[in-house]
């Protein structure tokens, strides 16, 4: 049996989009690469709660480095933890148990 996974769909979906960037992305970064994939505007204020969460739970981290920006001030770069990477396969995998034979009967609504 597979436990239960410890994080939210918004949670897992800001862990995956920090996946999807390049090596240690800043929170601006995952924040667009969320809005693109999802097609849509990610609030500020939730996504950045969420960060804060999921750096409490020890899920991502945060990295300071020399600055980068037009004003040349360090910036704090994310990385997602093993334990974060351990609760998404745990995730993924629940969903795949719950979706398994299933197909089926999704497709006859076509």
């Amino acid at each position: 049996m597979v436990s239960r996974a410890t994080l939210g769909e918004f949670e897992q979906r800001v862990l995956l989009a920090i996946l999807r960037c390049d090596d240690q992305p800043t929170a601006l970064d995952v924040r667009r690469e969320l809005e693109r994939v999802l097609g849509r505007e990610v609030s500020r204020g939730a996504f950045y709660t969420t960060l804060e969460r999921l750096e409490a739970k020890g899920r991502l981290t945060w990295t300071i480095t020399g600055g980068r920006s037009a004003r040349n001030e360090p910036e704090r770069r994310l990385s997602v933890t093993p334990q974060g990477r351990q609760d998404l396969r745990a995730a993924r995998q629940s969903l795949l148990d719950l979706w398994s034979g299933l197909e089926d009967l999704l497709d006859e609504g076509r």
